[in-house]
């Protein structure tokens, strides 16, 4: 039977809205899927480490365990003796939030679960990275890269004048976007280094650089000029921020921090308001990215302005190990917490 193509416009639109449709099903499908098996893995848990204190039961246990799920399930995967090992880390790690498995740690894959547990210590940062997971949509990968930089401590620690220049609610929302330092590890260049270099590894590598600035940011353009009284001027990196609804000048500098670096981003900051601003638009925030900065000469330096400005530090990382990173790597083993007998 020949089947007709049919060409409508309506029909090619309403096909694309069942296929739309079909894959949030997936997703939601996927994720249902996952909720209940991180609820089974930490009812194991609980059960596990609840068993063991009252009958004393030491490992062998749980390999008597694992034996008989596989022989009752051959087809499942995933409980193993080390797996249902994890699962009774997993109860005990998070047990302090409740008796019930928190809310957030059914939102991400048993996988990042796992990672969570073995590298981050404390139930704080690990409740940060949980959210920062949930939030941001990261893999696996990403979310490793974000815990080896310890981003729950770089986060929000930036010098700025937000609370004088800027709402509240738009104030604190700001400071916990920025953060101090930044980590460019994916930089390839070497020898003396300008600061037009950093704009074009920044600008070759913008993914990556999105990714360290955090969700939100879209890029403009870099060496964006703005013209005011027939003088020209050029801003290293102008972005737009879709969730702040604000314009993010951001100014490299591969020194120290100067006090007058600051006058300059607020003078840019007033030209950006003044032709590019909608009515629409918060008020645009300027972001200085320095090498060093000496943190009373930059607190002196921001008091006054009236432009919302943030100073932060950068690190540049070569974007491939050197010779003692690897062999550092290597000989670590790439050790994990050790699991409770």
């Amino acid at each position: 039977m020949r089947i007709e193509v049919v060409s409508d416009k309506s029909y090619r639109m309403w096909v694309k809205e069942v296929k739309s449709r079909i894959r949030s099903a997936q997703i939601k499908a996927a994720l249902s899927v996952n909720k209940e098996m991180i609820r089974l893995y930490w009812e194991l848990g609980k059960t596990i480490t609840e068993k063991q204190a009252a009958h004393a039961w030491g490992s062998k246990y749980v390999e008597q365990l694992a034996a008989d799920l596989k022989k009752g399930f051959p087809g499942l995967k995933g409980f193993s003796k080390r797996n249902l090992m994890y699962m009774r880390q997993f109860y005990q790690y998070y047990r302090p939030l409740g008796e019930i498995v928190p809310q957030v740690v059914a939102q991400i894959p048993w996988g990042h679960n796992r990672l969570i547990i073995n590298k981050v210590d404390g139930l704080e940062a690990a409740q940060f990275y949980l959210q920062e997971t949930v939030e941001n949509g990261w893999s696996r990968n990403v979310l490793a890269m974000q815990i080896d930089s310890r981003l729950h401590k770089r986060k929000g620690s930036a010098i700025h004048n937000f609370s004088a220049t800027l709402p509240p609610r738009e104030s604190d929302l700001i400071a916990q976007t920025i953060k101090n330092p930044y980590i460019f590890d994916f930089f390839d260049a070497e020898g003396a280094i300008r600061e037009r270099d950093i704009e074009k590894q920044l600008t070759k590598h913008m993914t990556r650089f999105l990714l360290e600035l955090g969700r939100g940011f879209a890029f403009i353009g870099e060496q964006y000029k703005i013209i005011t009284n027939g003088q020209e001027f050029y801003i290293d990196l102008l972005f737009y921020h879709y969730t702040l609804r604000s314009f993010i000048v951001i100014e490299l500098k591969t020194g120290e921090f100067k006090p007058e670096h600051a006058g300059k981003l607020n003078f840019y900051l007033s030209v950006i308001d003044e032709q590019i601003k909608q009515e629409t638009d918060q008020p645009s925030i300027g972001i200085i990215l320095c090498r060093t900065k000496n943190k009373v000469v930059a607190e002196y330096a921001l008091r006054g302005l009236r432009k919302p400005i943030g100073i932060s530090e950068y690190r540049l990382q070569s974007a491939l190990p050197s010779v003692e990173e690897l062999e550092a790597e290597l000989s670590s083993g790439f050790e994990q917490k050790p699991l409770p007998a």
